[in-house]
């Protein structure tokens, strides 16, 4: 079985990080994978797979809507002798979907965030009830971005189903902890709260840092660590030395492995105004770290409340700030919380169960043939 997954590039996120896993954690000798990307450069995980022995083709779109890049699909796929193109987001499914009419190939597409705020339009109203009919399964990461595909694609509800992400588990090096706790002059008896994420708005840290200033006035050991870089670094920097609190708040920057970091995290914090199923959340909960998330998107699927983590409302400060006071001032919650985390990971969320969902869709697909 022969199948090629067309997205845009593999540089690091959460769409490369499922395809990467797929592959990574294909063992079935039956299902050969390989990618074909329609932006370049490719980016540091493509080059890492080709040199594992992945093919990857690369073909960038040009502006506009680009009819020799469907023409360059559909002859690698021809060529090849690709069973199943599986479409990882909008734009991949256009072009692959296209690509594959009037062949026996079967198309398989996933839709892995949404924009926030949502929307739509005419063109998608016409293009997309096509689209379905070129496609053999539709799939999304979580049960809102399912419910945004109906609401805003006009994709048919039992179109779709959903399959979530799954990761590895990370394996943080234990003995490197005390060194970068020391590094970062963290004290050793510091309450660490702390996110992973890309620096921008749809990730919403300007309210987590107003948040924890008034968390911190009233828990003095209380520091907020940050691992990311982006478009928001100066503003946010800015607004920590505004709020008083630059002692207190820590910007590591971008971490290609951020193990270690999630490892001296006493709690992760996600206050996204839009998830689909994040990737982080996950790397957290596999190391059982108790949670506190907005409930945007796929994150109340994602987090159990008041089992495997907290769930407060979208984008509001208030609840933040309680939830990050109760889960420090119980240790009963903090351990039930913890306690639960990785269980629920293992259960729902482990790479292998991902690989199990797609390959039984990849399966029935072909069947259907």
């Amino acid at each position: 079985m022969k199948v090629l997954h067309i997205t845009y590039d593999m540089r690091i996120g959460g769409t490369e990080m499922v395809i990467k896993n797929l592959i990574e954690s294909n063992t079935d000798e039956s299902i050969d994978m390989s990618i074909f990307c329609i932006e370049s450069p490719l980016g540091p995980w493509g080059e890492e797979l080709k040199k594992a022995g992945i093919s990857i083709s690369v073909k960038a779109r040009q502006p506009g809507f680009d009819l020799l890049l469907i023409k360059a699909i559909r002859k690698h796929i021809k060529d090849n002798h690709i069973d199943i193109v599986h479409c990882h987001q909008y734009t991949p499914w256009v072009y692959g979907a296209i690509a594959t009419a009037f062949t026996s190939t079967k198309v398989v597409f996933t839709e892995h965030g949404r924009f926030y705020p949502d929307s739509s339009s005419w063109k998608r109203k016409f293009v997309n009830p096509i689209l379905c009919k070129l496609t053999s399964v539709i799939t999304a990461i979580s049960k809102a971005t399912k419910d945004a595909l109906v609401t805003y694609e006009y994709i048919p509800f039992d179109s779709v189903d959903v399959v979530y992400n799954g990761i590895e588990p990370l394996r943080p090096n234990q003995e490197e902890l005390p060194q970068l706790k020391t590094q970062l002059e963290l004290p050793q008896d510091a309450l660490v709260f702390g996110t992973v994420a890309r620096l921008d708005p749809i990730k919403n840290q300007k309210m987590l840092i107003t948040a924890f200033a008034e968390v911190s006035a009233i828990l003095p050991n209380a520091y907020l660590l940050i691992v990311g870089d982006g478009e928001l670094m100066g503003e946010l920097n800015s607004l920590v030395a505004q709020l008083g609190i630059a002692e207190k708040v820590l910007f590591a920057g971008y971490k290609l492995d951020p193990s270690n970091y999630l490892a001296i995290m006493d709690v992760f914090l996600l206050p996204s105004l839009s998830e689909g199923t994040s990737i982080t959340l996950l790397e957290a909960m596999s190391i059982g770290k108790p949670c506190i998330v907005t409930n945007a998107g796929g994150n109340p699927e994602i987090v159990a409340h008041l089992e495997t983590g907290l769930v407060v409302t979208n984008d509001n400060e208030q609840e933040l700030k309680d939830a990050m006071i109760s889960i420090s001032q119980s240790n009963d919650l903090y351990v039930k919380l913890s306690n639960n985390a990785k269980p629920r990971f293992d259960e729902h969320f482990h790479v292998t169960k991902m690989f199990d969902s797609y390959s039984k869709i990849y399966r029935r697909t072909l069947e259907s043939k």
